[in-house]
């Protein structure tokens, strides 16, 4: 499958509507053991600086949310109780705003995710934010990258029919933030986290 990566124009849409429009595309992951992909099928905003369960709250600018500061369309990855998560950089330059891809179903490299998530059946292998990474390939080492060219990028998919909505998952210290229906995932889609 040849891939073509979404252009950094693509990215400089608000994010709420970013985190919609990454719905239905596919994120490519090439690695030596060759490549992974999946179509991205839940995703959650957050709105910086504003945004109590942002990273970037209060314009809070630390060697782990630097890229977030950039340009949109930079790959922003952090570990969170060991696992590494992938996001992508939204919003202008110095705004730092980022949308969390949750979730993804497989599209390319069914074996290496089986590998790499050995011991779960195929439904359990990304339907959450730490998954996904390990199936794809996903590391640290991917921080401050671009999306539009390898070894990690996003590229055309499909247009999802139905698009739901609901509160983030896991920011349940975040004041009135946990209540935002900032959460985004393709309705009925076996892959969405719990």
């Amino acid at each position: 499958m040849k891939h073509i990566p979404l252009s950094s124009s693509f990215y400089k849409q608000p994010t709420l509507e970013l985190a919609k429009a990454l719905l239905g595309c596919i994120l490519v992951k090439e690695t030596e053991e060759g490549k992974a992909s999946g179509y991205i099928v839940e995703t959650e905003a957050y709105l910086g600086p504003e945004d109590r369960a942002a990273h970037s709250y209060g314009n809070r600018r630390t060697k782990r949310t630097e890229v977030m500061f950039h340009e949109a369309g930079r790959i922003y990855t952090y570990v969170m109780h060991t696992h590494c998560l992938v996001n992508v950089v939204s919003g202008e330059k110095e705004k730092p705003e980022a949308i969390l891809i949750r979730a993804v179903e497989p599209l390319e490299g069914e074996e290496l995710m089986e590998c790499r998530r050995h011991g779960h059946v195929k439904k359990n292998w990304t339907n959450g934010p730490g998954k996904l990474t390990k199936a794809l390939g996903i590391t640290m080492e991917d921080y401050g990258g671009c999306f539009n060219e390898p070894p990690l990028m996003i590229t055309k998919g499909f247009v999802p029919e139905n698009i739901s909505s609901g509160k983030r998952i896991g920011i349940d210290n975040s004041g009135e933030a946990r209540d935002y229906p900032w959460r985004f995932w393709i309705s009925d889609n076996p892959y969405v986290s719990k």
